[in-house]
């Protein structure tokens, strides 16, 4: 986007060069003064002086490291200063101090909802800095902060509404707020670069620092997290079960340590499963009869 941003080239001196300069037309002027002892020429000399100091206090002006000022006259733009330093410049310059450090925005977690339409709770974090000091200064109303805060505001609404809190199992594939925080902070830093560039304003880095789901649905889906971990868990189990189940029957048959028949082989698997699967420990039957009875 074009800029209309440039480099002072106004009139700049060093603020120590300014004071010596002035300091000696004082001098000159109070010794002419005192030698011409006359009370009019005496009287202008002193009211000359006094508007010498006021120039020279108003045209002082420091520039500190990533710091900068936009210089305006009378309603003009003349140029931004970018030099470090101590210097005197045009007194009737309106200075505008502007920072170029990079600052941080904490942006509160707000309620939004996501792609499914579940209420959540999302916060962010960025890290953003001034690009451009005519558009920061001249294309908003507000500062630059109340206009980053409103608009990152915004773009967490935007971004958030465009992935699920989590996949539900349902295809791992699928990128959502939990499972790729990457892809949802470029998209995130991408759509506030695309709405604050227009103030000058770039954002170096955005991520989510806050991530849940609101309060009127959280228990409900932590009861589903839950019954979902049961279920892996109890799948895993039976997989297991059915390996440890498989393991002594062949060990059985490899050893020959009892000929087992169709429906013993049966009775033998239900057992071992109860007694693999059940939650508790399995509680011991001592059978004295046979099989059947």
């Amino acid at each position: 986007m074009e800029t209309l941003e440039k480099n002072f080239k106004g009139v700049k001196l060093s603020a120590f060069a300014a004071i010596a300069i002035t300091l000696i037309f004082v001098l000159i002027i109070l010794g002419i003064c005192i030698y011409g002892k006359n009370p009019v020429f005496i009287t202008c000399s002193f009211f000359i002086s006094f508007l010498m100091f006021i120039a020279l206090v108003k045209g002082l002006i420091i520039v500190e490291p990533n710091n900068v000022r936009v210089m305006v006259l009378f309603g003009k733009y003349k140029g931004t200063l970018t030099e470090n330093g101590f210097f005197w410049v045009n007194p009737f310059l309106s200075k505008r101090k502007a920072t170029l450090r990079a600052r941080n925005l904490d942006i509160e977690p707000i309620k939004v909802n996501d792609k499914m339409g579940n209420p959540i709770m999302i916060g962010a974090v960025l890290v953003w800095r001034i690009k451009d000091t005519y558009k920061v200064m001249f294309d908003i109303a507000s500062g630059p902060t109340d206009f980053v805060q409103i608009q990152s505001d915004a773009a967490l609404r935007q971004v958030a509404g465009m992935y699920a809190y989590d996949n539900n199992g349902s295809d791992e594939g699928v990128i959502t707020l939990r499972s790729d925080s990457d892809e949802v902070s470029q998209r995130l830093e991408d759509e506030l670069n695309r709405r604050i560039s227009i103030a000058g304003i770039e954002v170096i880095e955005a991520r989510i620092n806050y991530l849940a789901y609101a309060a009127e649905i959280a228990s409900v889906m932590l009861r589903r997290q839950q019954a979902d971990a049961i279920i892996a868990a109890r799948e895993k189990i039976v997989e297991g079960a059915v390996s440890m189940v498989q393991l002594a029957l062949a060990k059985l048959q490899k050893e020959e340590i009892v000929e087992l028949d169709e429906e013993r082989k049966a009775a033998m698997v239900s057992n071992l499963l109860v007694v693999l699967c059940a939650d508790e420990a399995a509680q011991p039957i001592v059978n004295a009869g046979t099989l059947h009875h």
